[in-house]
């Protein structure tokens, strides 16, 4: 399926051919992202070439070898990075990204970089798998140097701020939530989520972060942006950190001055690279650890996918099942 007019339309391609050093997949799933949605709406600030197959976020199984793999076998269970070229170290730049500048995952057959691919968990089902790519990463990174005795702030219930609310509890932190649903906060109850805050109710929710914690969170995941960055100032503890990892919320712009008086720090996140991805896999594995799902559609019903994404209550990931 491809993106056209703003809309996602199906099309009849020939199965690729995995040149030297690339794997064909055949994709059994494939996951949506908030910046999945402005793609195929055309409201991402990148321009989009009409026919391009979306979603950067998928697994399948390894089908055919180009010539000189070795990374990869016939049959193995596969699932793609969100950053094709980023293997290790620092963030070295965006680069040619699935959904965009390359055909994405809502297809049935993809021929891929064999670099560009890490092992999907043995415990995990493709379904599962599919989320890992961007939300469990960007969340892993968000998450990264939290402990016991920490107090983690996530915002939602979309796939990043669940599974930074795992990957929290994980390593033994406290963990609170925002949400405007009481069925929202059973759930987020079920996962450990020691306090739980609506912010309809609530619209100052940062003080009362603050007044629950006795200082504030030593980390927030800040998904709103510009909307709630504000509150964000007001929920970080003294010297915490805001890890910015979105900008959904419509909203002014920050408080320099309150965020100066906090001396925090504010530290935006660029999902992550193949080996923090392979250390998230192996933490997932060692614990056992399930992604959250919101609801599977049939790759039939991609369209109803996305329609659910952007205004049915979610908690946790839309998955498509090819």
């Amino acid at each position: 399926m491809g993106t056209g007019g703003g809309l996602i339309a199906s099309a009849e391609r020939p199965v690729p051919s995995p040149s030297a050093g690339e794997v064909l997949v055949q994709v059994k799933a494939s996951s949506l992202n908030a910046r999945d949605l402005l793609i195929v709406t055309g409201r991402y600030a990148v321009d989009v070439p009409p026919g391009r197959i979306p979603l950067s976020d998928g697994a399948g199984v390894v089908e055919a070898l180009g010539e000189g793999v070795s990374r990869f076998r016939v049959g193995d269970r596969v699932v793609g990075t969100f950053h094709p070229t980023w293997l290790y170290g620092p963030f070295p730049e965006w680069g040619q990204l699935r959904g965009t500048h390359r055909d994405g995952w809502l297809t049935e057959y993809l021929a891929l970089d064999e670099q560009s691919l890490v092992a999907v968990p043995d415990q995990l089902s493709f379904e599962e798998a599919a989320t890992l790519p961007c939300a469990a990463l960007t969340a892993w990174s968000a998450v990264s140097g939290v402990g016991p005795g920490d107090a983690l702030l996530v915002q939602g219930s979309g796939g990043v701020s669940v599974f930074a609310l795992q990957f929290a509890r994980l390593a033994g932190a406290r963990v609170l939530a925002t949400t405007s649903s009481d069925t929202k906060t059973q759930r987020f109850s079920a996962l450990g989520a020691s306090d739980v805050i609506d912010y309809t109710s609530t619209p100052e929710w940062g003080a009362r972060v603050r007044e629950l914690t006795g200082g504030g969170a030593d980390r927030v995941v800040e998904i709103g942006g510009a909307g709630t960055l504000s509150q964000s100032i007001d929920a970080v503890a003294q010297g915490g950190q805001i890890a910015l990892v979105g900008n959904l919320a419509a909203g002014g712009g920050m408080d320099v001055t309150r965020f100066f008086r906090r001396a925090a720090t504010l530290r935006s996140i660029s999902v992550g690279s193949r080996s923090d991805f392979e250390r998230m896999n192996k933490a997932i594995g060692q614990h056992r650890l399930r992604p959250v799902i919101d609801r599977v559609f049939p790759f039939e019903e991609a369209l109803e996918a996305f329609a659910h994404f952007e205004k049915g209550p979610r908690f946790g990931k839309v998955v498509i099942s090819h």
